[in-house]
């Protein structure tokens, strides 16, 4: 925020109000008295509580109906539910009543807002397993089934509130929306098109399909509301691939190589058939859902071919999201593909090759924050982007297609197995 302020000098006295957005399914404990800490930042990615959350197993249609997600570690009640369990500070502050737990972001408005408001905005608050979809709210029967006291929670809001105020060098700056990384990269280029997928791609991937209307539910991918303003809903229906990003820095550290940023363009430009890739770096997300799978190569090559292998199964596993949509959702007429992956031109090119849709890569292609920006202001009809983007034509891509093609089968093979053998 300081340097936000010294970047605009003089300009820093136009700033009429701020917002928020975060990494989605992280969560904190925290003193509501103090605003201590009293457990780490749990990271989305983190599944420590994976096998206490299987005796839920019975129950996982209901919990999807109900929240619009599967029944994962991922997600914040196991993790709300592991602190209360091994954590004395959380367990202490509990006792005596001033206990606060939930979203990062709830977290984060406490901390930064004069108020110390205890909030959570749709966005985050969908992400814990808790929030009813329907009702918009802590849902009575999932709190009691994971055991997560309700009066340590924040109050439920919509994505446009009055959170609090900002003190900023001597004077206060509303904070009017908070929401999630994700959900904000939806309004990157202004009110989301019904005929366009739009992709973000980062530590994980994520396909969103935004809906005027609720979806209902969809076995294998998930429903969410991006967006409460006023009577105005925006559901989506949405894919995640959690190994984007992640995938490729495990691949990096596994090959002992430091720099796959500056060398994969020119990997993914060479002419070769590399091995297949069967990615479940930090558990296998949608459409398959398996959270234990043993990721593996099929087929060998050069330890440059892996690398592109690794990147080749993030454009599968999106394409296989894709797939799952088709039936679900209006005809597809492009992809608007985000995030830091995105500069990738050889990944943007498969996804348009393999989908046969022109996928369009903003010229701004941080999308967080321009899509909190476009909600902060009140989405405007007209938000012009700062530069050009670049579309990516599909082209014939035999060999592309064939390898998506074995890898689909042997990805259906390998969760059937993997699911029969933990029965």
């Amino acid at each position: 925020i300081n340097d936000a302020l010294a970047a605009l000098g003089a300009r820093a006295g136009e700033l009429a109000a701020a917002g928020l957005a975060t990494q989605r399914s992280s969560i904190v404990c925290w003193d509501r008295q103090t605003g201590d800490a009293l457990s780490p930042v749990i990271s989305w990615q983190d599944r420590r509580a994976h096998a206490w959350l299987g005796q839920f197993t019975p129950r996982a249609e209901e919990i999807h109906r109900l929240t619009g997600l599967m029944l994962s570690a991922h997600y914040g009640a196991s993790k709300l539910r592991w602190c209360l369990d091994h954590l004395p500070a959380v367990k202490t502050a509990q006792a005596q009543g001033r206990l606060a737990m939930g979203p990062l972001a709830s977290f984060l408005l406490f901390r930064l807002l004069r108020e110390r408001p205890l909030f959570a905005d749709p966005a985050n608050a969908a992400r814990t397993l808790l929030w009813n979809l329907a009702a918009r709210d802590w849902d009575p029967t999932l709190l009691a089934l994971f055991g997560i006291p309700q009066e340590a929670l924040p109050r439920c809001v919509p994505t446009r509130h009055a959170f609090g105020t900002l003190a900023l060098d001597g004077r206060t700056i509303p904070l009017t929306i908070a929401t999630g990384d994700q959900s904000a990269a939806l309004f990157a280029y202004g009110e989301p098109r019904p005929d366009s997928a739009y992709i973000n791609i980062g530590t994980g991937a994520f396909v969103q399909r935004a809906l005027g209307h609720h979806p209902g539910h969809h076995p294998r991918l998930l429903t969410g509301v991006v967006r409460q303003d006023g009577a105005e809903l925006t559901y989506v229906l949405e894919g995640t691939v959690n190994g984007a990003n992640a995938a490729l820095a495990w691949i990096g550290e596994e090959l002992g190589i430091a720099d796959i940023e500056t060398q994969l363009p020119a990997w993914l430009s060479r002419e070769s058939e590399p091995p297949l890739f069967l990615n479940g770096i930090s558990g296998l997300g949608a459409p398959f859902w398996v959270a234990d799978f043993a990721s593996r190569f099929v087929g060998e090559g050069e330890e440059w071919q892996k690398v592109v292998a690794v990147a080749e199964s993030i454009v599968f596993l999106l394409q296989a999201n894709l797939d799952e949509m088709r039936a679900l959702t209006p005809a597809t007429a492009q992809l608007v593909v985000t995030g830091g992956l995105s500069w990738y031109d050889g990944l943007c090119q498969r996804l348009a090759d393999l989908s046969g849709l022109p996928a369009y890569r903003l010229g701004e292609y941080e999308a967080t924050a321009r899509g909190t920006a476009y909600l902060l202001v009140g989405c405007p009809k007209h938000w012009p982007e700062p530069a050009p983007g670049l579309w990516f034509t599909p082209c014939a891509n035999a060999a592309l297609v064939v390898r998506y093609r074995k890898w689909r089968s042997l990805m259906e093979e390998s969760v059937i197995k993997t699911v029969a053998d933990a029965l």
